[in-house]
Parts: C-alpha cells; structure tokens; sequence
C-alpha cells in the first residue's frame, strides 16, 4: 500500500506558474489554487484535476501518483469540508473523489447516509464524481452509483493505476452521459416543437360545403415544419367560402409566428363578417402591431367565394394572383390590375375587391412566390409566373387533380431548382365540379 500523504499546504499556482510537488513519498500534485477556468468537457490538451473532499483528522486519505491516458500527473486538490470544496470548485476541475463519512450541511449522519453526495451533486451537476467508501461497503457504493455517482472505490484499497483508471473512466462517463441527455433533450424539444407547429397549421372549415379542398405546405427552414407562408379556408353560415393565403417576408421562427397571428386573425375577422378591404385593414393593423421590425410586411390573397359557387371576389395585395382551370379552357391566372399594396407597407391604403366569373366547373389554385420562385436549370432563369402556368396546364392535361396536382407541381419545382427550395411554399387548391 503507498505510504498516506502528509497534509501540507502547496505554494499557489498563481504565485509559482505551476502547481507544487508535494513530498516525494507521495509523488502528487497538490494544487489549492483555482486555475485559468477551462469547460469540464475539454480535456484531451489538458491535465486532469481530482478535487478531493474529505476530512481525515489522522492525515490526507492516501492518495497513490496518478497519470492521465497521455502519461501527465493528475493534478489534486484537497477540500476539508463543502465549504471549502465550493472555493476550490472552478471548471479546471475535471473529478470529484468524495468521502461518503462527511456529514452533510444541516443534517446528522443518520438522516441520510448519502446525503453529502446528493450535496455535492446539486453544487457540481456538470462534474464527475467518484465516491469513497469504507472497505466490503459494496451496497453503499452501489447505492451511490445510482443515486447519480460515476463509480464508487474502496478508501483502503486505492492504487495508482486504479485510481487513475476510475477518474478516467468517471470523466468520460460523465461527458457521455451529458451529451446523451442534451441529445434526449434536443429530441424531446423538437418533438414538441413539431407538435406546437403541426397544431398551428390550419384545419379548413368546410363542413356543408361542395367544395373539395387541397393544399401543400412545404417551409424554406431545415427541420421546419412551419414557415412564413400561411393559408386557411372558412365557410361561413350564408354559405360563403371563405379562402386565403399569405406570405410574410423572411423565414424565420418570428416570421412563422406573425403568420400564425394573421392567419387566425383573418379566421376570426372572416366569422366575424368582415371581407374586403374593411377585413384588409384590421389585419394590416394587427401585422403593424405584431411585428418585430418596422420593415416586415406580409403579402396576402382572399377570395370569397358566392355560395352557388359561380362568382368570387378577389383582393389582392402585394400578392401573386390565383390561377384558375376549367374544362376546355387553358388554365390562365385571375386579374391582378387591381392589386394593391402588400400589408405593412403603406399607412390606410386600400384595397379594391374585383368580381370574377368562375363558371359552373372550375378549381382555383392560390399559392405563394416559392412555387414561382424557384431556378430553372443552372442559370439565373426563374420558373415565373408563365412557367407556372405551362407547367400546371400540362400537369391537367395529363389528368392531374386535387393532392396529386399540387405534389406534382411542388416536386417539379424542386426538380427544376436543381434540389431543395430555399423558400416557404404554400399551394391550396379548391375544385368545384357538376
């Protein structure tokens, strides 16, 4: 067994630059100084630190010569109580060895026989801890492990190699599982935050209505599932349908957030009775309120549809107009003359409502820029408007309807971008048939 190491005070790092060799019988490093702070999960450039804490009234526990995987002393420095513990603490310290015979602040030893260790593991959360037990106490030790301890050592059986192993190993399993439940955490948040956004997507109130009802939502963030593209469809109870979408510029979580206000803003102003430029207004009012920065606008496009389905009316602003098919006529898009500007740009503009004629059969196909946006090949060629339209007659022709319309149209876009849209992409659909 190595001979126990005298207590003696060590000069401060800080005093000599390095920390002092204590008596060569003991062959360690005593350091009482807290050193330049260092995170406790980047150690492979660094000597490791034992911080040991306990109170021998005969001497230090013998405390054998120690070396990291790269051959360097670990250094140690002593604590006599957990006052003195919190002070010598800095994030230098890689490992904890910790008598389990220390009494815990404020309590007797027999209220809770590990009760210094569950002291010691809400003072260091991100440090590793070895626990010190008497000899043949294996169901302390194991008890210790579970209660959140690395791994527990026999006071009377401690070697070098051992030691050195056990602080190795302690601070290794301590990084691991750290980052295991960072990453169970990270898992977690997503999921919710993939249930808050899923919730946050529109449910379409059709219910009484011919009208059949599509749309795709594809957002511009990696791992979104919410965009600054929103929409949302309404009936109200003369029988109205109500639809909308709508752009706010950037891409960002805030810009999703304002979406979402507009989007049941516009739901509640609509059941509310509202249409046209008077629901424009509002909603350009809540947007000036809403936003984080003076600069953010939001295009948007309603249509309200009559309730025999054969007429609508449409404003616009600052938004791309809706593309209307009927059969044997080419799909072609609505008239955008009298387009006004998008909300959040001019103080009391106005926005005009047209009356168009829809027909007997028809589907209407409103979307956001993303759809149009997009590159064509390697050049500086955008899809536009008119590519839209080629593309969507085509689609129809070849007997495209509904969900199947709008995926094929989303995924040749992408196609044509040469890979992923950096854009939000909205597309709804609304069909009408005899």
């Amino acid at each position: 067994m190595p001979v126990p190491v005298p207590r003696q005070r060590a000069i401060p790092a800080v005093e000599t630059g390095q920390a002092q060799a204590a008596s060569p019988g003991g062959g360690i490093f005593r350091d009482e100084a807290p050193r330049k702070e260092q995170t406790v999960e980047n150690t492979s450039h660094t000597n490791l630190t034992l911080l040991l804490i306990e109170d021998d009234p005969g001497g230090s526990t013998v405390v054998p010569e120690m070396l990291d995987s790269a051959g360097k002393p670990i250094r140690v420095r002593t604590a006599r109580n957990l006052t003195e513990a919190a002070r010598l603490l800095t994030d230098d310290v890689h490992c904890i060895l910790l008598d389990l015979a220390l009494p815990a602040p404020g309590r007797s030893s027999d209220d809770d026989e590990l009760g210094v260790l569950k002291h010691v593991l809400e003072l260091a959360p991100r440090h590793a801890v070895l626990a010190l037990t008497a000899s043949g106490d294996a169901e302390r030790g194991a008890e210790a492990v579970r209660v959140g301890a690395q791994d527990y050592l026999f006071r009377d059986e401690l070697d070098g190699r051992l030691l050195s192993r056990a602080i190795r190993y302690a601070v290794e399993r301590k990084r691991s599982d750290t980052a295991e439940r960072r990453l169970a955490e990270g898992r977690l948040r997503a999921q919710e935050n993939r249930r808050l956004e899923r919730g946050l997507l529109p449910t379409p109130l059709l219910e009484g209505s011919s009208l059949r009802f599509a749309a795709r939502y594809r957002p511009g963030r990696s791992r979104a599932l919410l965009g600054g593209d929103f929409y949302d469809v309404v009936r109200t109870a003369d029988g109205t349908v109500h639809a909308m979408i709508g752009d706010v510029c950037g891409h960002g979580p805030d810009e999703a957030a304002l979406g979402v206000e507009l989007r049941i803003a516009w739901r509640a102003l609509t059941l509310a009775g509202l249409c046209g430029d008077q629901l424009l207004n509002t909603l350009q009012q809540v947007l000036e309120h809403e936003r984080s920065d003076d600069e953010i606008f939001a295009t948007l496009c309603t249509v309200d549809i009559a309730p025999d389905g054969r007429r609508a009316g449409l404003c616009l602003a600052g938004h791309p107009s809706p593309l209307l098919a009927r059969p044997g006529r080419a799909a072609r898009l609505l008239p955008y003359d009298n387009n006004g500007p998008a909300l959040g740009l001019v103080p009391g503009a106005r926005w005009p409502r047209m009356q168009v004629e829809l027909g007997a059969e028809w589907s209407l196909m409103l979307y956001t820029d993303g759809l149009i946006e997009g590159r064509v090949g390697e050049g500086r060629e955008r899809l536009g408007q008119d590519g839209m339209v080629e593309m969507v007659r085509r689609q129809l022709g070849e007997g495209l309807r509904g969900e199947e319309l709008l995926r094929a149209a989303v995924n040749e876009v992408r196609d044509l971008n040469g890979g992923e849209l950096t854009d939000d992409v909205a597309v709804l659909l609304l069909d009408r048939s005899v």
